[in-house]
């Protein structure tokens, strides 16, 4: 059989071959063009930036008839281009393409300059003449197998046809080309391989890279959530930093040491990012004793997969698994309440079976921090609730002029004291910023029970009354 030949047209001869019928698009076991506008976006940039097309596969019938096996997308999208009137959409990425310019001075001479022009809501017609004869005039190769019938051109448009194209996570990951060998090397270690329920396919599929980056974006930018893989990829791209990725390396080293067959289940392809973050915020945890083992978050995540998980219920009076049933497990509001559940579950398993125990009895339900500084300080919750934007504003104040930054009493884990205080200071009438000014002077660090933590901090302003007070 003889090898198939290779023929180079420009463009606009191809489409127009295509056009009068002597190039067939329309092969019966051909597929209906698929492509969406992000496809034929791009497809138009790389004409117009003469980057590389692969050939289109032709088979050529005895009677030099050309039937597309190969293609027919590329060839369909060029033509909606070119002849249909199809304009560049505004999403389009590197919309900004660079040519030159004819210029024609004075006395006729013909020079050129650099110049660059936006195809953002463009259509052919709508280019510069410049770049309308570069489109016109790229070169488009094919490959044409010789002496084909209808059986040889439907065996082709099989046999080039059958590869699965990228999928919505594969796609996204190439848009954090800064990060991808480093997350590569990441999702190849241990933890990825091992200490999970990621199935085979799981793992082809670019769902562990998208694990990666979801926990990457919910430890260090939660704030900037972003739901869609694509997005969260190209926002990492842009604003990750190496010690973000050594940090969460160092994370997933500690983790997989600790993990065993009874929890490998929790690190699903559904909430892993949740729980690595969750690990992420037990690293960062400080109290008056030497930081916990790793071994102490194992033992919390079998203690919330055996009986936290079926029966404890959040503030909202829903369990775990209940908190995402109305919406996006990808919702940034899913993510904080299943977080904010897990923390301070953590935070009392952790608490409860050290030395410093719980002060009162632990119910089935989490309260709120609201209900927690209502029940604390004797108020009406709802009371709490409606001047909460207020206090947190007053404290954010306060603690910018009396904690320096770095300050462990600055942690997220701190925080609740810190506001029980304050407003117990309201109440009472009281100027807390020669106090905290003094206490944080002397202290950087807390106790993980926010009660036995306000206490503290209540019994050290009265002793700093008394000593101020002995001074005067």
């Amino acid at each position: 059989m003889a090898r198939p030949r290779k023929q180079t047209y420009t463009l606009e001869m191809y489409l127009k071959k295509v056009k009068k019928g002597d190039i067939d698009n329309n092969a019966d076991v051909q597929r209906n063009f698929v492509w969406n506008n992000e496809q034929i976006n791009e497809l138009v940039v790389t004409v117009l930036t003469d980057d590389y097309i692969p050939p289109i596969i032709l088979g050529e019938e005895e009677n030099s008839k050309l039937h597309i096996v190969d293609g027919g997308c590329r060839t369909a999208a060029l033509r909606k281009f070119r002849e249909m009137n199809y304009k560049i959409t505004s999403s389009i990425e590197n919309s900004l393409i660079p040519y030159n310019k004819k210029v024609v001075v004075g006395d006729g001479t013909v020079t050129y300059e650099e110049a660059v022009f936006d195809i953002k809501n463009k259509t052919y017609e709508k280019l510069p003449e410049e770049l309308q004869e570069k489109f016109d005039e790229y070169q488009i190769e094919t490959v044409i197998h010789e002496r084909c019938d209808s059986s040889k051109i439907s065996k082709y448009i099989k046999r080039y046809n059958n590869h699965v194209a990228m999928n919505t996570d594969q796609k996204a990951f190439t848009y954090i080309d800064r990060f991808a060998s480093r997350i590569r090397k990441i999702v190849n270690g241990k933890f990825f391989v091992e200490c999970n329920n990621y199935s085979e396919k799981d793992k082809t599929k670019g769902v562990v890279e998208r694990i990666v980056v979801e926990a990457m974006m919910c430890m260090n930018h939660l704030d900037d959530w972003k739901k869609q893989p694509k997005a969260a990829c190209k926002y990492l791209n842009e604003n990750a930093t190496e010690e973000e990725f050594e940090g969460f390396s160092e994370n997933i080293h500690r983790i997989e040491k600790i993990v065993t067959d009874d929890i490998k289940d929790i690190f699903n392809k559904k909430d892993s990012f949740i729980f690595l973050t969750l690990f992420d915020r037990f690293t960062k945890l400080e109290c008056t004793k030497l930081e916990m083992e790793d071994i102490r978050f194992a033992e919390f995540l079998k203690e919330f997969d055996k009986n936290f998980r079926p029966n404890k219920r959040n503030e909202k009076g829903l369990l775990f698994d209940e908190i995402d049933k109305d919406l996006s497990t990808k919702d940034k509001q899913v993510i904080t309440d299943k977080l904010n559940m897990l923390e301070k579950l953590m935070l009392q398993f952790l608490h409860a079976n050290s030395e410093e125990t719980l002060d009162g009895e632990e119910t089935d339900v989490l309260v709120s921090d609201e209900a927690f500084i209502a029940e604390v300080l004797d108020m009406d919750v709802k009371t709490v609730l409606d001047d909460m934007d207020f206090y947190n504003e007053t404290l954010d104040d306060l603690e910018d002029r009396t904690i320096k930054v770095g300050s462990r009493l600055l942690n997220k884990q701190n925080r609740l004291s810190l506001l029980t205080m304050l407003i117990w200071a309201f109440k009472e009438d009281i100027d807390l910023e020669g106090w905290l000014t003094d206490y944080a002077a002397k202290n950087n660090t807390y106790f993980v029970n926010p009660r036995k933590n306000f206490i503290h901090m209540k019994q050290d302003y009265e002793q700093y009354c008394m000593k101020n007070k002995k001074i005067a």
